[in-house]
């Protein structure tokens, strides 16, 4: 179960550079007013933003897998619930790649159609993209709550530890609600979830899931 732990707290480490420079190389692109007319430049670099996010979706996957056995010793329907989150969560993100994707895939003949249709459509894809995303962090979110209960319960991690996902994943469902709500809930929404996400795999690589590392409570 150790190795497993570690397999999974290195994937989360990936998941999380990986999608957060994928995700800062494309934005930058997605956001600019003359997207979908870009330099070949710009294709490349949006290119590897997605390839980034792709690399990204398969270690989601790749930590649910690692995981399964580690929840199953608790209870097998948590664990095929997180299973299950995580897939449809891939998913998603993978599904948010396909508008921008398919726009990059123009070529010189958008760059040369640089009309208002293929803006419009251009503003579309953004929007689908943004939309997948947030439906993804809401089945993340929904999936990591039954990891931390589990967690919780087992002791295989400390409870302070398990409690910051818990807060993390129900301030990401809030976030995620509140923007497909048409608000703006900001950052801080994403804080709490986002210093669980780099100290469990941290405690993972070094401590495994065993529940060597207990602490009281």
């Amino acid at each position: 179960m150790t190795g497993n732990a570690r397999a999974a707290g290195a994937l989360f480490l990936l998941s999380t550079a990986s999608y957060l420079i994928g995700s800062g190389l494309l934005t930058s692109i997605l956001n600019r007013p003359e997207f979908p007319v870009l330099a070949d430049s710009d294709r490349m670099q949006a290119m590897a933003g997605l390839f980034l996010e792709f690399v990204n979706a398969a270690a989601v996957i790749g930590i649910a897998i690692f995981l399964y056995p580690v929840l199953k010793k608790h209870r097998e329907s948590i664990a095929i619930g997180y299973l299950s989150s995580r897939i449809v969560e891939a998913a998603l993100l993978l599904a948010s790649m396909i508008g921008p994707l398919a726009l990059l895939g123009l070529g010189e003949e958008g760059i040369a159609g640089g009309d208002s249709s293929l803006r419009t459509i251009g503003s579309l894809a953004i929007e689908g993209k943004e939309m997948a995303f947030q439906l993804a962090m809401l089945v993340l979110g929904l999936g990591s709550l039954l990891m931390c209960f589990s967690f919780y319960r087992t002791k295989r991690i400390p409870r302070s530890l398990s409690l910051l996902g818990i807060i993390g994943y129900v301030a990401l469902l809030a976030s995620s609600c509140l923007t497909m709500a048409g608000a703006d809930p900001g950052m801080l929404l994403f804080i709490p979830g986002g210093l669980f996400e780099l100290a469990l795999p941290i405690w993972l690589i070094v401590k495994g899931a065993d529940g060597s590392g207990r602490t009281p409570g």
